[in-house]
């Protein structure tokens, strides 16, 4: 039942949850579970920031996992106030910006430097020039009557309120510097590209094939723009708009916020409620500007990730990696190539909705998320291809652990490495625990740029293949604003793949209302449509597995399915008429590999073994 908050502190945490979870406060009573109100790992990151800024406290991620109630946290926080003073943090301050606007930024006279990753892939860049591998792009649908003028001035807003879409990377002295250009001087257009004149059974084959063009359209980070817009027009009331961003400005959240925005300035210029022009500049929005920008956050985190704060983040994922493979041994369906290759392609699926919900069900009753529950499940499906039981699986974190930077574009996604030792033959269950240990343990280690930890561990390097990991695991849960709508018009995504491929096997997950949906990313040199096909197939037999007996041994968890069953049987009676039928079918193997030891045991035609 119900109990509202009866502390100061618990009434605060109430507002914090009821804010991060999008719900009405009536329903977050103080001994309510965070995760049975909606709550996963990427909303408890942003409940551990809040607290942060609220009462001044670093409250570690893992004690939201073990006491998922406010009353819990509440006794907590109020403990650790009166024990001390509390864990103050370094705020993240906007760095000055010295001299001429249209110079290059610079901080006590020296150049504002990139974040991290910003250096990787500006680094990456100089490697191979000229390439889409990193572009993000958005394909959005709006059905209904557009008002193109409004849909510019919308964008060019935001251009302006993001400093990170103005900017351009040049190289000085062999070095990378930022050049962030004034405003004024970097509006946009959205090109529109009219389909109207084309039969109508062919626009929509049109759209995406265009989609795909400009999604594989690089970019030249020295000039810019690294930001760009497009417009298919397929009927006056239907319109598809493609928003590309590098990656170097920006992320899948960033995608988000920018769609956000949309919506919110479409509106506020289309019913006239923006606020009046100001020092000349066009008419602003409603949305209050940003304290800090992506800039600031790059050079407060050359300055923050050093010394003991780095040796402490280091030492964890020198301890956690150590010693791990380097290679994921996939059978794939032709020889892997000397040097990695990055086509691809994907194929969609959508779990039923019993299925969905036993997951969901299962990831409650043992404290764990429904991403450490599908992690887990994937990294059993990987060692059931690979007969492996050491087994790194790449993930990427929103890495948004500050209210500050919630509301910025920017490149702030990170990658961790989820190691999963499976050795002991153990039930899905224990593997869940393992996994949510090493999840829990990577959230608190998360600031640790991807790029450090490769160069801190030395992996062998192979041109071959990605390192430390091959295959990924992605959720699709990035906070997505509740309630806006543009006027007059239904705002949809536009599905269309960029036709590449990062590693050599991505699963997505996004749960959708009722549903889980998923999607297998794979590189095309290495695994044909068909496997994949096969593969999706084997992860829903493993997850109906996995509820049905959670503490079934993996190695004997089902990933055949009914048809593949069937094949075998045929395929067994067919080779193994003359054997006696009183015996089993283990008995038969054993017999046969006594007689042919060095003989395939058995073999599906045209299937993955």
């Amino acid at each position: 039942s119900y109990v509202p908050p009866r502390t100061p502190v618990e009434e605060m945490l109430a507002g914090i949850w009821t804010q991060v979870l999008a719900v009405d406060a009536e329903r977050v009573g103080i001994h309510d579970n965070f995760f049975e109100l909606g709550g996963h790992s990427l909303l408890a990151t942003q409940i551990v920031s809040r607290v942060r800024d609220a009462f001044n406290v670093d409250l570690p991620l893992r004690r939201l996992f073990e006491t998922p109630t406010i009353a819990a946290l509440a006794e907590g926080i109020e403990i650790t106030k009166r024990q001390e003073a509390g864990v103050e943090t370094q705020p993240i301050r906007p760095a000055p910006r010295e001299g001429d606007p249209s110079a290059l930024p610079t901080v006590a006279g020296q150049a504002l430097p990139l974040s991290f990753a910003q250096q990787r892939l500006w680094f990456l860049d100089q490697l191979e020039p000229n390439s889409p591998f990193y572009n993000l792009p958005e394909a959005l649908r709006l059905a209904g009557p557009l008002d193109v003028a409004v849909l510019e001035q919308s964008l060019n807003e935001i251009v302006r309120r993001h400093e990170v879409l103005r900017t351009t990377f040049v190289t000085v002295d062999g070095k990378p510097q930022q050049v962030i250009a004034p405003a004024g001087e970097a509006a946009i257009a959205a090109l529109v590209i009219d389909l109207r004149n084309l039969p109508e059974a062919e626009r929509e084959a049109e759209a995406i094939r265009l989609a795909a063009v400009e999604a594989q359209t690089p970019f030249d980070l020295a000039h810019g723009p690294l930001f760009r817009a497009r417009l298919l027009r397929l009927a006056d009331d239907d319109h598809v708009v493609l928003l590309t961003m590098h990656h170097i400005i920006g992320d899948e959240w960033s995608s988000n916020v920018m769609t956000q925005e949309i919506a919110i300035l479409y509106n506020a210029f289309s019913a006239g409620k923006a606020c009046p022009a100001t020092e000349g500049s066009v008419e602003r929005s409603p949305l209050p500007d940003l304290p800090i920008q992506y800039a600031d956050f790059a050079a407060w985190q050359r300055s923050w990730l050093q010394g003991e704060v780095l040796d402490a983040q280091l030492a964890y994922w020198k301890e956690q990696l150590g010693g791990s493979p380097p290679l994921l041994h996939l059978p794939t369906d032709r020889p892997r190539p000397a040097v990695q290759t990055y086509r691809g392609a994907y194929q969609s699926f959508e779990l039923p909705a019993s299925l969905s919900k036993a997951l969901a069900a299962l990831s409650r009753r043992e404290g764990a998320t429904l991403f450490m529950t599908l992690l887990a499940a994937f990294q059993v499906l990987l060692s059931r291809y690979t007969h492996q039981d050491d087994i790194n699986v790449g993930t990427p974190i929103a890495n948004r652990n500050r209210a500050d930077i919630e509301a910025l574009i920017g490149f702030f996604v990170n990658t961790l490495v989820m190691r999963a030792r499976l050795d002991g033959e153990p039930g899905f269950r224990d593997v869940l625990k393992r996994a949510r240990e090493a999840a829990l343990g990577a959230y608190a280690h998360q600031d640790l740029p991807f790029e450090m930890i490769v160069d801190a561990l030395q992996p062998e390097r192979n041109l071959s293949h990605s390192p430390l990991f091959q295959a990924m695991f992605v959720t699709q849960n990035a906070p997505q604003r509740a309630g806006q709508q543009l006027p007059g018009l239904a705002f949809s995504p536009f599905e269309a793949h960029s036709g590449t491929a990062k590693f050599d096997l991505t699963l997505f997950m996004l749960e959708d209302r009722e549903h889980l949906r998923g999607a297998f990313e794979y590189n095309t040199d290495l695994f044909d449509g068909a496997t994949v096909t096969r593969m999706i197939g084997h992860f829903q037999t493993l997850l109906e597995g996995i509820v049905a007996n959670p503490d079934q041994p993996i190695a004997t968890l089902p990933i055949l399915t009914e048809a593949e069953k069937r094949q075998l049987l045929v395929e067994w009676n067919e080779t193994a008429a003359d054997f006696p039928r009183h015996l089993c079918l283990h008995h038969l193997f054993e017999e046969q590999a006594e007689r042919t030891p060095d003989a395939i045991a058995v073999r599906f035609k045209d299937e993955m073994l």
